[in-house]
C-alpha cells in the first residue's frame, strides 16, 4: 500500500485528481455549512446578477444564489454514486467470485443473465426503470445498482477464472478449507487490483449518469438542487444568466475528470504493482 500512495504521488496528473475528488468530498460534507444562503432562498431584488463579491456564482433567473445551490447539489451528486458504487462492487464482487470459481453450468447461467443486462444502453434501461418505480433517491440507487452490478461482476469473474487453478488455491482445498474462506480471503486479494480500478470507473460513470438523470427530470426532485436539474433549468434563460448553466456544468465536468484522473493512476499503479509480482 505504501508502494502504491508513494506510485501515485509521483503522478502529477493522478495527484491533480486526488486533489479534485478530495475538495468535492469536502464540499458534499461541509457545503451546506459554508453556503452563505439555503439552496431554495429567494433574495429579494438579486435575480440575474453575474458573479460578483456577493454572489461568487451569480444569482439564476428567480434570485437564488448559484453557489449556494452548487454546494448544496455536491452532497447528493457524490453520495448517491457513491452508495450505488458500494453497493455495485459488494454484489457485484459476490456474484464475480461464486462463478469464477465454480464455473460449468452455473457459469453459463448467471453470465448469459448478465450479458442480457449488458446488452440494453445504460441511460434507456435507467429511464424505462425509474419510469417504473418513480423518481427518488432510493429509485436511482436501485437502478444504478442494477446498471453496475453485471460489470463489476464480469470482471471479477474474469480475474478469479485466471486465480482459480493457481496453487495456493489447490492448497486451501486440501487442506479443507470452506468455500467462503477460499472466494474471500484466498481469491479475493488477487482480484482486488482489478477491483479498485473498476470501482473508480464506476464511480464516475454513475455520477455522469445521476447527473443525466437529473438533466431529464428522473433525478432527485425539488427542491433538492440537483446539478444535472440546474443545468436544465438554466439551459432556458442561457442568454440572460449563462452563469447559472456554466457552473453546475463546469462542477459535473471538474468532478468527473478529478475522477477519471484519478482511476487512470489506480489503473497504472495496480499494472505496475502487478508486473514487479
Amino acid at each position: 500500500m505504501r508502494t502504491a500512495v508513494a506510485q501515485l504521488l509521483r503522478r502529477p496528473m493522478t495527484l491533480f485528481g486526488a486533489i479534485i475528488v478530495a475538495l468535492f468530498l469536502l464540499a458534499a460534507v461541509f457545503g451546506p455549512m459554508i453556503a452563505p444562503y439555503p439552496y431554495d432562498m429567494l433574495i429579494r431584488g438579486a435575480a440575474r446578477l453575474p458573479p460578483s463579491a456577493d454572489y461568487l456564482f451569480g444569482t439564476d433567473q428567480i434570485g437564488r444564489d448559484v453557489f449556494s445551490r452548487v454546494l448544496w447539489g455536491a452532497r447528493d451528486i457524490i453520495t448517491l454514486p457513491l452508495l450505488t458504487t458500494a453497493l455495485s462492487v459488494l454484489f457485484g464482487t459476490s456474484i464475480g467470485l461464486f462463478i469464477g470459481y465454480y464455473g460449468g453450468w452455473i457459469d453459463e447461467i448467471v453470465s448469459r443473465i448478465l450479458d442480457a443486462l449488458l446488452a440494453i444502453p445504460a441511460l434507456a434501461l435507467a429511464l424505462v426503470m425509474l419510469r417504473a418505480v418513480g423518481p427518488s433517491p432510493f429509485g436511482i440507487v436501485a437502478v444504478i445498482v442494477v446498471l453496475y452490478t453485471p460489470i463489476v461482476a464480469r470482471v471479477v469473474r474474469a480475474a478469479a477464472l485466471s486465480l482459480r487453478g493457481s496453487g495456493y488455491i489447490e492448497a486451501a482445498k486440501l487442506r479443507g478449507e470452506a468455500v467462503r474462506y477460499i472466494l474471500f480471503r484466498e481469491i479475493l486479494p488477487g482480484v482486488l487490483p482489478a477491483l479498485v480500478v473498476e470501482a473508480a470507473l464506476r464511480f464516475s460513470y454513475a455520477i455522469f449518469l445521476t447527473a443525466s438523470l437529473g438533466f431529464l427530470g428522473f433525478g432527485v426532485q425539488p427542491p433538492s438542487p440537483d446539478w444535472g436539474r440546474m443545468v436544465n433549468e438554466a439551459r432556458t434563460a442561457f442568454s440572460q444568466v449563462p452563469w447559472a448553466l456554466w457552473f453546475p456544468a463546469g462542477a459535473i465536468i471538474l468532478l468527473i475528470v478529478g475522477v477519471n484522473l484519478l482511476s487512470d493512476g489506480l489503473r497504472r499503479v495496480f499494472r505496475y504493482e502487478g508486473q514487479l509480482l
